[in-house]
């Protein structure tokens, strides 16, 4: 009958300017595409070089190396018979776009420039792209000469298009252009286009997928349709993880579902969807809005097919559910994939992370078991990529993994730092979750290099700092806790870069951090101890999800050395023990618990609060609780706290983007980092009106 059409898409693990890799796995992609019976292939949005390129969009190199690998993509004969879609950055008139380029059996069809450019958050694609304004027009395109070669063009349609084959007609989305509220797929339906697709680079959040979902969904149940969705997936280089979920929708329905996080380089989903039932929804639906629009989409024609003539017993795909991770899920899988790739790309041997039997470093403890049980997985699953990546990470071309804890020993070192200040609660907790998520684990006792340092200060001034609770100032007993913190740091690196050689195996570890969300939001950590490393699993998540993830560990890798860590009262351990107890807390140091700062920082960036802002809201929201008076202490202290540690964020870790309100100084949280910490106008705002609310009569 001729309406049945089979359609792929992907999510490709492609990274930054690695030309020779990314080509493997679309090329893979599209085999595996073909092998499935499908007539065209979607990719990820700028697939060929990769999403994160960043300023090496500026150099000519990148967009030379990209045609360089879409004629080899042209030239070969797995991308026969097949329509491509593919992603890179393209020079038009001096100007450069961030492009789909659409072929098929070596000749190019159309190149479609994006419209709308992500440029917020972590994203700054107006710095390298231009967008496409000229709605409906196109424009010639002169290829370059290498390209000519092979396709016999000189110039190809470059512009917003879209592609009719002989059975149905096919346009463009390019991720940010599904979120904008003029959508290009709103008037593209009404003007016939039966098939969407979306190309995109897509990151984790927690609670975001679902946001995701609706909007194809959405795009798809008000004109009818079908919807395809590609996406990276992995950490291409960067602070963020791309999260895959390729999917196919049609009519509001979803058919097709890939993986949110997973170890596969390729995944690839098909799904045979029947036309006539576009039309029968859009006939019912949809007809009286159907009408001819004022500039109909300009039509590339292409002799092809999607469907073949004898199709009647050719089954469909029927609608699924969405299976959604739950946060604490989300948090096991997408930093441990993130860790992952980090690792087996940057060429070291494991992870060292200092454990000091809190909920922060054993958070990060818990990602890194997850990840060990991911790749154990994979390899029992037969990824012949994984296996090899392990094996070269181990130094052992005959090594397989047997059991995640047996891998975690070789790949992972924690150590317990000690200090005359640390309890034996948390030395134990430290040890006894060592133990059973199966590292390498050291105890190291600092005091011996901080009498060191001491020492020295004491020879050149002649004086010995005390900490408070034996008669010091607040600046003695803040400076004491600062050393004992940088030690740690020192040591962390020391023990990262020999610790295997003294072991007699090669290579070197990567440090790992645990500073919270939270804690780098009001700078409460000592710049450059600890929480200064190469790479942090959990900067970008709250106190409270991080606990709920402790509690999921719990029951699901079966970790009950846990609730003991979950039990105890988050602590420093920097300043002296009382009766050989912990005296000092992370709140009560902080002024506000942790769930007031998640809280505060989502009224902060989220909802772009100032002082006086972020007071209005509050007095309604903390109500029950707080009086006027206590909301206008709080929020004051919060900004002095945020205004004089802003500095820290200049040079935190690069940490994992998992949330919205993340302080992150790099790209996503631009602010500048020396304040007027006295806030003098914006308080005394805050002054006026909590003294008029405290003067106003209870109604």
């Amino acid at each position: 009958m001729g309406r049945k059409v089979t359609l792929a898409t992907c999510s490709l693990n492609q990274w930054a300017l690695d030309f020779e890799g990314n080509l493997e796995r679309i090329l893979k992609s599209i085999e595996i595409a073909k092998a499935h019976g499908a007539k065209y292939r979607l990719g990820p949005e700028l697939e060929i070089c990769g999403f994160g390129c960043a300023d090496h969009f500026y150099e000519s190199d990148t967009l030379l190396h990209s045609f360089q690998v879409l004629r080899k993509l042209l030239e070969s004969s797995v991308t026969q018979d097949i329509i491509c879609d593919v992603g890179m950055p393209i020079m038009h008139h001096n100007v450069r776009y961030n492009c789909r380029v659409l072929f098929l059996n070596r000749k190019i069809l159309l190149i479609r420039p994006k419209m709308v450019m992500a440029n917020h958050g972590n994203y700054r694609e107006l710095r390298w792209f231009s967008p496409w304004n000229q709605l409906r027009n196109v424009e010639e395109y002169f290829l370059p000469r290498m390209i000519q070669e092979v396709t016999g063009q000189v110039t190809v349609p470059f512009g917003d298009c879209v592609l009719s084959t002989k059975d149905t007609c096919i346009g463009t989305e390019i991720c940010e252009e599904l979120w904008n509220p003029r959508s290009p797929h709103i008037q593209m339906g009404l003007d016939g286009v039966e098939i969407f697709t979306n190309s995109s680079a897509s990151h984790h959040e927690l609670r975001k997928a679902d946001q995701r979902v609706n909007l194809i969904k959405s795009a798809t149940t008000k004109s009818g349709g079908i919807y395809l969705y590609a996406n990276q997936r992995g950490c291409d280089g960067d602070r963020v993880y791309y999260d895959g979920c390729a999917m196919v929708v049609i009519n509001g329905d979803i058919v097709a579902q890939g993986a949110q996080f997973s170890l596969n380089d390729v995944e690839v989903i098909t799904a045979t969807l029947d036309l006539e039932d576009v039309r029968s929804y859009r006939g019912e639906v949809c007809q009286p809005n159907m009408e001819r629009e004022p500039k109909p989409c300009h039509r590339v024609k292409v002799d092809f097919s999607f469907s073949s003539g004898d199709d009647i017993f050719l089954p469909t795909h029927q609608p699924i559910t969405w299976h959604f991770h739950t946060p604490e899920e989300e948090i096991s899988l997408g930093p441990a994939c993130w860790l992952w790739d980090y690792l087996r790309r940057s060429g070291q041997a494991g992870f060292l992370l200092p454990l000091s039997g809190g909920v922060d470093s054993s958070s990060t403890a818990c990602i890194v078991h997850s990840m060990c049980v991911l790749l154990c997985q994979a390899v029992e699953d037969g990824n012949g990529q994984v296996l090899e990546d392990v094996r070269r990470v181990v130094g052992d071309d005959s090594y397989r993994p047997q059991h995640p804890g047996e891998l975690c020993a070789r790949i992972f070192t924690t150590c317990y730092m000690a200090s005359e200040n640390s309890s034996e609660d948390t030395c134990s907790r430290a040890r006894e979750l060592a133990n059973q998520i199966g590292s390498t684990h050291m105890n190291i006792n600092i005091d011996m290099a901080v009498k060191g340092i001491l020492g020295i200060f004491s020879v050149v001034t002649g004086r010995w700092p005390q900490f408070r609770a034996n008669g010091g100032s607040h600046r003695e007993n803040l400076a004491l806790q600062n050393v004992q913190a940088r030690v740690r740091m020192v040591l962390a690196y020391l023990f990262a870069q020999l610790s295997l050689w003294a072991r007699g195996k090669p290579g070197g570890l990567l440090v790992l951090g645990s500073a919270n969300v939270d804690e780098s939001l009001t700078g409460y950590f000592t710049k450059y101890d600890c929480s200064s490393a190469d790479i942090n699993p959990i900067g970008g998540i709250s106190k409270a999800d991080l606990k709920s993830f402790l509690l999921y560990c719990v029951e699901q890798f079966q970790l009950p050395a846990l609730t003991g860590i979950l039990s105890a009262p988050p602590t420093a351990e920097l300043e002296p023990l009382t009766d050989g107890h912990v005296s000092q807390t992370d709140e009560a140091d902080m002024g506000m618990t942790y769930s007031e700062l998640s809280v505060i920082g989502r009224l902060r960036k989220i909802s772009k609060c100032g002082p006086f802002s972020m007071f209005c809201k509050l007095i309604h929201m903390w109500k029950d609780a707080l009086s006027p008076t206590e909301v206008a202490q709080k929020v004051k202290h919060f900004f002095r706290m945020y205004s004089m540690n802003r500095h820290k964020m200049t040079t935190v870790t690069p940490s994992y983007h998992a949330e919205s309100y993340s302080p992150d100084d790099n790209r996503f949280d631009l602010r500048p980092f020396l304040y007027n910490t006295r806030w003098t106008w914006q308080f005394r705002c805050i002054d006026q009106v909590s003294q008029e609310t405290a003067n106003t009569p209870r109604q």
